[in-house]
């Protein structure tokens, strides 16, 4: 057994820590076992040495271990976020792309939080609609049976984060835990769209996705103009996972006959004209450039969850959709 002062020798050398090394670090990490300057420094030394796919994975199933999973889901079911950071302050286009889904049908479990690096975060904008911030697991069974949405909100299903919140809020930098938020749905979803603002993380991301037990098929985005989710601003970068297997692509807006924006067209300057522009694409309207950036990443939340679907078909349904609006009402909760 190694002590935390003994991975911290370890990671001085800026060796890479074996994963049961770092899915050692990670326990006591989230059950409080070690002092806020020790896992500051594990946490720093970590990125200063550049985190691996396998020290990702064993601090993802740390997290997972010490969550309140949700008991008895089954079938479909996808979950529609990023890493944040991106700093575009765009709009929330995740969360629309969620309630789109939720209203084609599709099982959505929605894992967010408020706003940390944007303006308006997912549970302001599922709050502003109606819709319950569910805080019990045994609540989100039946809300997800109700509506064909549920959202999870974050710290309500990860209490172990409290021992490294402090530390991360002092920190004030990136650290590997921006990086497996998406990865800890409680959920546990067989389908994901993961935005990332920085592209070089998503092999990483990747490697652990591919090898996520009950995950079917998932997409790892990063658009042009810097954004963690596809944009019209041109084409983006895409890994595709499916059934394991790792393929990389390119979707370029003008493939499926979207016109190209500049970053700013996607900004929104407040929290409350955030609420108001996704209410005007939820319901149809709103800037073309919104209603395009929701086609390109709802076409590929479509595309993940059928099979045997092209991805142009996706696109085409996905457009017609946000043509169409939500139709049960922005909100119907």
């Amino acid at each position: 057994m190694n002590t935390i002062s003994h991975i911290l020798e370890h990671l001085t050398t800026g060796t890479d820590l074996s994963a049961p090394q770092a899915k050692e670090a990670f326990d006591l990490l989230l059950t409080g076992e070690v002092s806020p300057v020790q896992a500051g420094a594990f946490l720093m030394g970590l990125r200063a040495k550049g985190e691996t796919a396998a020290e990702l994975s064993a601090a993802v199933d740390a997290a997972l271990g010490q969550a309140r999973l949700i008991p008895g889901l089954s079938g479909k079911r996808i979950d529609t976020c990023g890493t944040g950071g991106d700093g575009q302050h765009s709009f929330n286009c995740s969360t629309a792309v969620s309630f789109f889904l939720a209203d084609m049908g599709y099982q959505v479990v929605k894992h967010g939080n408020r706003a940390v690096s944007s303006k308006c975060g997912s549970a302001d904008v599922v709050e502003d609609l109606g819709y319950p911030l569910v805080t019990e697991p045994e609540e989100a069974r039946a809300e997800l049976a109700k509506r064909n949405f549920v959202f999870l909100f974050a710290p309500h299903f990860h209490p172990a984060f409290r021992h490294v919140g402090p530390v991360r809020q002092q920190l004030g930098v990136r650290t590997i835990f921006n990086l497996m938020g998406p990865l800890l749905n409680p959920a546990l979803p067989t389908h994901q769209i993961l935005g990332v603002p920085d592209f070089r993380f998503a092999p990483m991301i990747a490697q652990v996705l591919a090898t996520r037990k009950g995950l079917e098929r998932a997409a790892i985005v990063h658009g042009a103009g810097g954004f963690d989710e596809l944009t019209p601003c041109g084409p983006g970068q895409v890994i595709f996972i499916e059934h394991g297997v790792i393929r990389d692509a390119v979707i370029d807006p003008a493939d499926f006959g979207l016109s190209t924006c500049v970053p700013r067209a996607l900004a929104c300057d407040s929290k409350e004209e955030a609420l108001r522009l996704q209410r005007q694409v939820l319901t149809g309207q709103g800037p073309k450039s919104l209603q395009d950036m929701v086609t390109l990443n709802l076409g590929v939340a479509i595309y993940l969850l059928e099979d045997s679907l092209p991805l142009e078909m996706a696109m085409e349904m996905a457009q017609a959709k946000v043509e169409q609006g939500l139709a049960r009402g922005v909100c119907h909760a």
